[in-house]
């Protein structure tokens, strides 16, 4: 039985015999901090021995891997698969989409749970699990949506936190009528994230301020997929992920904005990160490889293919910019936001651009692109490579070292990665169950040569064979600390302080006078005869001589006009 009181399921033998020892020969092992060279010895899913001259059992396989870079496995810590979502499933389930995980070096998921109106959030993660452990080829762990706030959430908070291996939970700014959530519950949950150890997360968008403008772009006939960048600009973006920060450091809550999208929320997070305030942003694959103009592309397909929210931003300068922002440290993790429909689902918005279903893949192609754009520019070099897909994500979430590292006792989660060959990206050859893909005709350097998860090799020289249902929940452990370190010392320095004082001795209006209408102004009756006559009080006054003004205020003009 698992910790969670489900069977574990029984790997094939002919599973365990074949992959049960594997050496890994001759290449540089990259880990965030260090690269080095030596040989990683793995048995039983965990890595034995890092080093030179090891000592290694019989019945071994050994991979040669000089000329390439050993690196941990990606954690891409955003995915939304086979999930419910605007009247349709995202087409990639658990399966398909951990697939293209592991076929693009990724080798554990963070997925979210959404739990339906009215279902409780237990409800929701049971559903969720369900779903993914017949089905995952790789580990995975869960967030879990917020979308209300209440004793009996609170309660729920607790116990998946302390009984069901979750510590992040995500409200959404966006989505009215559906999972958007308002200031005031938003303040609790992060109040009840600190109290149990948890990360918040948050969806930054105004909604109201979308709302209004979506309404009007409408009502004058932009109904296209163009619709969804022009009623979403960059400033509703930046607003709410001021917004949601400032909440957040109000009850000393660590907070995670997700798929930041855009320069003006990029900027905002550093700022706030200078100000010492505890938060992180995720940059994701989508907006780190391409732009929102292909939202204006003639073909309506092709255009709804790109929506996702927050929007891809229109200034190609965007993508570099965040990259610069992974390569300071005021960005620090990347996911994909994988949530990926067909052309017939998008389709339900053909005449209303927001009631497209919002979302495309990026989970296949995350690292890769992230290398190209990134390594290949100069703006990343390896080890924060590393850093930002696999070991910052791994820290924050609080499975680190198990996960995010090339180390002795580490889960077996390794990729052997070639930075010099080039692959060319397409929906028809990817391994996604959509029928398209943002970043086609894109090549790009660094590929997935062999990826090794929990000491299964499934991906061999380029070849993916992944097995259904062998990946396995990795619960995330509360009080990270990476976060909660900080979190902790902070509720020291800020305890709220009390002035030792005598009390008040004086007099106290009665509250309940001021409540009454006050009585209306008295004059004199002088005053009130003037009032009733229509005459004027000074009327009485002789009038004064005129004056004739020679040079009004500010002087005489004497220029033309």
């Amino acid at each position: 039985m698992s910790i969670h009181g489900t069977p574990v399921k029984k790997v094939p033998i002919h599973l365990q015999s074949a992959q049960n020892r594997i050496l890994i020969k001759g290449g540089k092992i990259v880990n965030d901090d260090v690269i080095s060279e030596g040989d990683i010895y793995i048995e039983d899913g965990i890595i034995k021995q890092v080093g030179r001259d090891l000592t290694i059992p019989g019945g071994t396989r050994t991979i040669e891997a000089r000329g390439k870079l050993i690196i941990p496995g990606g954690i891409d810590t955003h995915t939304h698969m086979q999930a419910p979502f605007m009247g349709s499933v995202s087409v990639d389930d658990f399966y398909h989409g951990t697939k293209a995980a592991l076929a693009g070096g990724t080798t554990m998921i963070m997925d979210f749970v959404i739990p339906l109106k009215g279902e409780s959030l237990l409800e929701a993660y049971d559903k969720w699990r369900n779903w993914a452990d017949s089905k995952v080829c790789c580990d995975y762990s869960l967030h879990v949506v917020v979308p209300n706030f209440n004793p009996k959430v609170r309660q729920e908070m607790e116990i998946l936190t302390k009984e069901k291996g979750v510590n992040s939970f995500k409200m959404m700014m966006a989505y009215k009528n559906f999972l958007m959530i308002r200031d005031d519950e938003m303040i609790q949950i992060f109040d009840a994230c600190r109290e149990l150890g948890a990360l918040g997360m948050v969806h930054a968008e105004n909604e109201d301020a979308i709302e209004l403008l979506a309404n009007k772009l409408l009502a004058m006939g932009v109904t296209g997929p163009e619709g969804n960048d022009q009623s979403r600009p960059e400033e509703v973006e930046a607003e709410a992920t001021n917004r949601a920060i400032v909440l957040a450091d109000t009850v000393n809550c660590p907070v995670y904005i997700v798929h930041v999208m855009s320069k003006m929320a990029a900027d905002v997070i550093a700022e706030k990160r200078k100000q010492g305030i505890l938060c992180f942003g995720e940059p994701i694959a989508a907006g780190l490889g391409t732009d929102g103009s292909h939202q204006y592309n003639k073909c309506w397909r092709h255009a709804a293919g790109h929506v996702m929210r927050p929007p891809l931003r229109l200034d190609p300068t965007t993508s570099g910019y965040l990259l610069d922002m992974l390569a300071s440290g005021n960005l620090q993790t990347t996911g994909s936001d994988n949530c990926t429909f067909n052309a017939d689902q998008k389709a339900i918005g053909k005449d209303d651009f927001t009631k497209i279903p919002a979302g495309v893949n990026g989970v296949e192609d995350r690292m890769s692109i992230i290398w190209e754009k990134g390594v290949m520019t100069g703006k990343l070099d390896p080890c924060q490579f590393v850093a930002v897909t696999s070991t910052n994500a791994a820290k924050i979430f609080n499975i680190y070292p198990r996960k995010g590292r090339i180390a002795v006792g580490s889960d077996a989660d390794v990729v052997i990665w070639d930075p010099n060959q080039v692959r060319a990206i397409s929906a028809k050859t990817h391994h996604h169950a959509c029928d398209f893909n943002i970043f086609e005709g894109m090549s790009c350097h660094g590929v997935a040569h062999y990826v090794i998860s929990n000491g299964r090799i499934f991906v061999e020289e380029g070849d993916v064979k992944v097995t259904q249902g062998v990946g396995r929940f990795v619960p995330t452990p509360p009080f990270s600390p990476h976060v909660y370190m900080k979190v902790q010392e902070r509720e020291k320095v800020i305890c709220p302080k009390k002035v030792e004082r005598e009390g008040y001795v004086g007099s106290v209006v009665d509250a309940r006078q001021l409540s009454a209408a006050p009585p209306l102004l008295q004059h004199n009756d002088s005053y009130n005869q003037h009032r009733a006559s229509g005459a004027q009080i000074d009327d009485n006054k002789s009038p004064r001589a005129g004056i004739r003004v020679q040079n009004p205020p500010g002087g005489r003009s004497t220029g033309l006009w």
